[in-house]
């Protein structure tokens, strides 16, 4: 249903050294680079950054909410832990969420400009 999906940044280099480290666990890469905007993806660009300098970074939720699929448990718990040595901040440490389903592991962070990004798997059993 969805194709592709943009997110706003304040500073477009600092978000390519964030999103490029974390997407990288999950197999994209940057394919295409032009002024002002980022995109990264496996065969196609499906995570776009777009810089905007004057964008005022919310002191509390935008209401923007991006969650991405990983492939286990361990990469999961991986870009977390990579996402908050990078400056993300921390809304929900990796773990099961059964009031979404038994299998549902996931984090959630807000990256360097506030967004809400979430990372799911599922798994066969939650112990």
């Amino acid at each position: 249903m969805i194709d592709h999906i943009s997110i706003g940044v304040t500073d477009l280099e600092r978000a390519k050294d964030f999103y490029t480290s974390l997407l990288g666990i999950l197999g994209f890469d940057v394919l295409i680079e032009k002024p002002g905007t980022i995109g990264y993806g496996k065969k196609y660009p499906e995570f776009w950054l777009n810089h905007r300098p004057g964008l005022v970074v919310p002191s509390s939720d935008n209401g923007t909410h991006i969650c991405l699929r990983a492939r286990s448990r361990a990469i999961v718990d991986e870009l977390y832990s990579r996402a908050i040595g990078l400056g993300a901040t921390s809304s929900g440490e990796p773990g099961f969420r059964p009031e979404y389903h038994d299998a549902y592991y996931a984090c959630f962070f807000k990256d360097i400009d506030a967004n809400h990004i979430e990372v799911v798997t599922f798994v066969q059993e939650s112990t």
